[in-house]
């Protein structure tokens, strides 16, 4: 019995698919019929329709169809199913076969044609009688057909050609042979799908009327038989429910059946069968064929067929054949099957995200495999699934793995790997007893001493002889007697952890750390060396404990060496070194720790512990120990719990604590763009002179970019920053300072811009200092921060105002305007105003002299100083946006601030002012007072600004307080550019502020010019004086 008879039948495990054959294709010989069978079967889709095609001649053979049934009555069946069925209705019986046949609408000898065509349909028939398969016709034509309906010869033809075959109309089809073959051929694989839907359809109705004459007596067997028919050709048919449905009917129906020795493996058989069938999580079948010999039905032995008595009629000869199987099943390597059927069993849980179970998969594979005495691939696999037990602290199931990976690294002598698991199986994750943990020990330390160790238990003899001359093989060839194994990836007999007694040290402090180690074995153990490695190699010579000892010494019971773990205890090693002044401001790390095991005379063990310790098991015990609520028993002041030993692999050195200060004075807040004073006071308080003293000063780092651009500082207080200074000073060379002398520094900052700045102020010193007997140059440094505020010094407020000092929302041209500025000081600190300066633009021209009104005023805060300006603006048409004015210049300082300090310019850009032309300028000339009773000349001037000449109508409202004489209503022209005058002599009847009689002008061209408008430029008040007599005028002008 080969291993490939324990498969499942090529017909079982395909895919069911409706099998049609194609008759009259030659396609050897004739290249269009070979073009219309490569459309069919060459490069199909997922999405074309499940068939399987075949070609065949015309009058082939097809299995001949058994006499039909009428009773079931004295029928006993002999099996449950044949083995030929199924391939039977795959390859062999058809659903569908298709008569292809050359023949155009147009053919001149359509009667001979035709009567050809209805012969070899009829052939078909006949070879198919008693089937249910349908017969279908295609005419391959040259020219493609016209549309249906437009074609009258070719309707007539084609119903002529359907009588003549005796087929309906649907089943005769036309494939032209054109460029668009292939969509023609989808078509037609489209309708042939559905005869053969309509063929299974009726199999399956013709499988489920036999069950009406079955009795579950002596029928049992064919209720089995018909239900899994049924479920077949609903799979051929593509109803994967309805087979569904029927295999586990079918199922469910093979529990039913009476189960005897001599039928249980057909039983068996049958139920394997329709529950791979129903199963969807089945894995894929073996591609392979099987031998499936000459049985008539599955699962029968060869010397039973056919027989269903649970009496065996032939003792001897089921005696004889039970033997030959038991004989030919001994030659049969069932490692091999058990090892194919977990590694599909492991893809299917690896495609599924079932991760345990693939690893006790795995597990499993690598026992077989083991058993198989493939040590190389149990190990492999063995190895690879160890990381995940102990990644989930399965110890139980670890130590069984690890033991079995012990055994065959032993079988194989493999030094490595022997020493690794040996390491393991000795350590706290191991649930050995103790005398199997002492064994491996004693085995261990053998290997440690070049020789070889026992064998391992329940080994197989030979195997272990063979091993035997391989260890003695490794003793005698010279190699490398040093191993290195990285403890942080499985869990060794050995613990350890490092701890830098603080996180930082200074440069002049020695630097510490302990070491801690623990032996979880079953004996105290001696190790030979232990090395510390950091991140500067340079330290690594000075952290390295050695003790030699003898191979023979490692298990000797020497509690008192320094180098000897006792069982339970943990063992505590000190180092110090000091630290170099250029690893300032750097980070030492422990990078590994290597303790050695045995000797350079026989073996080397180096275990290599990655970081501060900790192997694979110490992440998960850390957090166990940190959530326990236990109390840890007492113990002596020179013992410690492990699990509160915490690593700390790294430390940084820092710069020696200095001894000095360093004092700020300064004035806040800072004031925009002035020259900031800040003065540095620094003062020694160490017991040696300190030199290379430096000063470095700004603009702390890290601050917002804009902040860097408008800051500025200086040493040198006498002239401004401009953009070129940096905004901060470093390492500027102060000098060397002797005990308790103090030394001052001056700084000037400026500030482009208000808001909070950060500012720096670092001093760095050399001194000698002497630690542990070694004289050393440390670098000390201290800095300052002070965070300043800057301010604006003063607000200034621009207005424009009339001659008569009403606010003007424009201005007009030609027309004289005040401009008014007001400083309002908001420093906390004394301001002088030094100067003011007016840069008037081109579009404006000044009226009077512009000179500085505030120079030397001292502004308290608070205070204000105002300027007024004259200022006239000449036509410039409309601007958009208005004209510019110019700019307002403050020159400025403290009034505390020395005279070295300069001066600062502060620039206002004067706001934008809308100006308007207007047609008619009118101005008044008239004494700055009048007196009651005595004459008051005015003089009205009117200018025409435009090119039109304007008609101009003038009058004169009077008023309760003065008479007048001159023309109290006129009309008159003025021309362009002229100018016309009026003259009023006006006679004050009252005393006080007094109206004016009111001028009005109406411009018929213009008549938005309105008098509200006039009464801007001409005064429509004065202030009127009683009548005196002559001797108090003369003592007025007298006085």
């Amino acid at each position: 019995m080969s291993p490939t008879q324990w498969d499942f039948p090529v017909e079982l495990c395909c895919r069911p698919m409706a099998f049609v054959t194609l008759t009259g294709l030659d396609v050897v010989y004739n290249a269009v019929h070979r073009a219309v069978w490569d459309a069919f079967c060459a490069n199909r889709r997922a999405d074309r329709v499940p068939i399987s095609f075949k070609v065949l001649p015309g009058d082939h053979e097809y299995p001949k169809c058994r006499p039909k049934r009428t009773s079931y009555e004295w029928y006993i069946p002999k099996g449950i199913l044949k083995t030929g069925w199924m391939n039977k209705h795959l390859n062999l019986v058809p659903a569908l076969v298709v008569v292809f046949y050359e023949l155009d609408w147009d053919e001149p000898q359509w009667k001979e044609k035709q009567s050809e065509c209805a012969t070899r349909v009829e052939i078909v028939r006949q070879s198919l009688q008693g089937r249910n398969t349908k017969v279908a016709v295609v005419l391959i034509q040259k020219k493609t057909p016209l549309p249906p309906g437009e074609d009258v010869i070719a309707s007539e033809r084609a119903a002529a050609l359907c009588n003549a075959c005796e087929l309906s109309g649907k089943s005769l089809f036309v494939l032209p042979h054109t460029d668009h073959l292939v969509g023609y051929i989808i078509r037609l694989e489209n309708a042939f799908y559905e005869h053969a839907q309509t063929y299974y359809y009726t199999e399956i109705r013709r499988v489920k009327s036999h069950k009406e004459f079955l009795n579950k007596t002596t029928h049992q067997l064919l209720f089995v038989r018909h239900q899994f028919k049924i479920a077949f050709f609903s799979e051929l048919k593509q109803d994967t429910q309805n087979a569904l449905k029927n295999y586990r009917t079918a199922y469910n129906l093979v529990h039913e059946l009476r189960a005897h020795e001599t039928n249980i493996l057909e039983i068996k058989t049958m139920a394997g069968f329709t529950n791979y069938k129903a199963s969807v999580t089945y894995p894929n079948p073996d591609p392979l064929e099987t031998q499936a010999g000459v049985l008539d039905f599955y699962g029968q032995r060869s010397w039973r067929q056919g027989i269903l008595s649970f009496d065996l009629s032939d003792p001897e000869k089921e005696k004889v054949g039970i033997l030959a199987i038991q004989l030919k099943e001994r030659s049969v390597v069932h490692s091999e099957v058990i090892i194919t059927l977990l590694s599909n069993a492991v893809a299917q849980f690896k495609k599924y995200k079932c991760p345990r179970m693939k690893s006790h998969l795995m597990v499993q594979m690598g026992e077989e495999y083991y058993y198989a005495k493939d040590y190389t691939k149990a190990l492999k696999l063995l190895d690879y699934v160890m990381c995940d037990y102990r990644s989930e602290g399965w110890w139980t199931l670890l130590t069984s793995i690890l033991t079995t990976a012990l055994k065959c690294s032993y079988l194989m002598a493999q030094l490595k790997d022997y020493i690794t698991y040996s390491l393991e199986l000795l350590g706290r994750a191991s649930m050995l007893k103790d005398d199997q943990k002492s064994r491996i020990e004693k085995n261990l330390i053998n290997v440690l001493m070049n020789e070889s160790p026992d064998p391992e238990p329940d080994c197989d003899i030979l195997a272990v002889k063979t091993a035997q001359k391989l260890w003695a093989d490794r003793i005698s060839l010279a190699g490398s007697n040093v191993f290195t194994i990285g403890v942080q990836d499985f869990v060794p007999f050995v613990q350890c952890k490092a701890k830098f007694h603080a996180p930082s040290f200074h440069v002049d402090v020695p630097v510490q750390f302990d070491v801690y180690l623990k032996a979880d074995c079953p004996h105290p153990i001696r190790f030979s060396k232990l090395c510390i490695s950091f991140n500067n190699q340079e330290y690594n010579q000075f952290c390295v404990i050695e003790e030699s000892s003898r191979a023979n010494d490692v298990l000797e019971n020497l509690t008192q060496g320094k180098m000897c773990l006792v069982p339970g205890k943990t063992r505590k090693f000190l180092f110090k070194f000091v630290a170099k002044t250029e690893d300032v401001g750097k980070k030492i790390e422990i990078t590994s720790m290597d303790l050695v095991l045995g000797s350079e005379a026989g073996r080397c063990v180096v275990l290599n512990w990655q970081g501060g310790g900790g192997d694979a098991a110490s992440a998960q015990e850390a957090l166990q120990a940190s959530r326990s609520f236990k109390r840890r028993p007492r113990l002596p002041d020179s013992e410690v719990h492990w699990d509160s030993i915490v690593i700390q692999a790294s430390t940084m050195i820092i710069s020696r604590v200095p001894n000095i200060s360093v004092h700020l004075r300064h004035d806040p807040p800072a004031l925009t763009n002035e020259m900031y004073c800040l003065i540095v006071t620094v003062q020694s308080h160490e017991k040696t002179p300190i030199r290379d003293v430096k000063l470095t000063a700004g603009l702390k780092p890290g601050q917002d970019a804009n902040l860097t651009q408008k800051t500025h500082v200086t040493l040198h207080g006498t002239e401004l920053c401009d953009e070129s200074y940096p905004a901060l000073l470093t390492d500027i060379p102060v000098g060397d300072l002797q005990p308790g002398e103090q030394l001052e520094k001056t700084l000037y900052f400026r500030c482009g811009t208000v808001g909070s700045r950060m500012f720096l102020v670092y001093v760095s010193y050399l001194i000698n200092t002497t630690i542990e007997g070694k004289e050393i140059v440390c670098k000390c440094h201290k800095d300052e921060t002070v965070t300043i505020e800057t301010v604006f010094p003063f607000d200034v407020a621009v207005k424009f105002v009339s001659t008569k000092f009403e606010p003007l929302e424009r201005v007009y041209a030609d027309i004289p305007f005040l401009l008014m500025t007001d400083l309002l000081s908001a420093s906390p600190w004394a301001l002088t105003i030094v100067s003011s300066e007016l840069q008037l633009a081109p579009s404006m021209t000044a009226v009077d002299q512009l000179e500085s009104q505030v120079d030397r005023v001292v502004l308290q805060t608070g205070e204000s100083a105002s300027e007024c300006f004259c200022l006239r603006c000449p036509s410039f048409g409309n601007v958009e946006g208005g004209v510019a004015t110019g700019h307002y210049i403050v020159s400025w300082k403290r009034t505390s601030a020395m005279d070295s300090v300069p001066v600062i310019s502060t620039v206002i850009t004067l706001p934008h002012v809308i100006v308007e032309n207007i047609p008619l300028h009118v101005n008044a000339d008239l004494p700055s007072f009048g007196r009651v009773r005595e004459s008051l000349p005015v003089r009205y001037h009117l200018q025409n600004k435009t090119d039109l000449v304007q008609d101009v109508e003038i009058s004169v409202e009077p008023s309760d307080a003065f008479m007048f004489s001159g023309l109290k209503q006129i009309r008159l022209r003025i021309l362009p550019g002229t100018e016309q005058e009026m003259l009023y002599n006006f006679y004050p009847l009252m005393a006080g502020y007094q109206q004016l009689p009111s001028l009005n002008i109406n411009l018929l061209r213009f008549p938005n010019f309105t008098n509200q408008l006039l009464r801007r430029f001409i005064p429509t008040s004065i202030f009127v004086k009683p009548q005196g007599r002559l001797m108090d005028d003369a003592s007025i002008a007298a006085a």
